[in-house]
C-alpha cells in the first residue's frame, strides 16, 4: 500500500511543473526538500508541500518508511 498525495488547480504550466519535478524525482525526502526550499520557481513552494503532505499521510497511516 502507498500513501498519496495530489494537487489540484495549480495556476501553472504542465511543462513548468515537470522542470520543477524533474529535478527531485528519486531523491530521498530530505534532499528533496532542501532542493526545493532553494528554488527560485514558483512551482517548488506547491511541490514542496505536496511532498510534506504525503509525508505526514505516510506517517498517519503507517504504511512504509518515512525516510524513503
Amino acid at each position: 500500500m502507498e500513501a498519496k498525495a495530489s494537487l489540484n488547480y495549480a495556476r501553472v504550466g504542465a511543462q513548468k511543473a515537470r522542470l520543477v519535478a524533474d529535478l527531485v524525482r528519486g531523491k530521498d525526502v530530505s534532499d528533496a526538500l532542501k532542493t526545493l526550499t532553494f528554488l527560485n520557481k514558483k512551482t517548488a513552494g506547491m511541490i514542496k508541500k505536496l511532498i510534506e503532505s504525503a509525508v505526514a499521510n505516510a506517517e498517519d497511516k503507517k504504511v512504509m518508511d518515512i525516510d524513503k
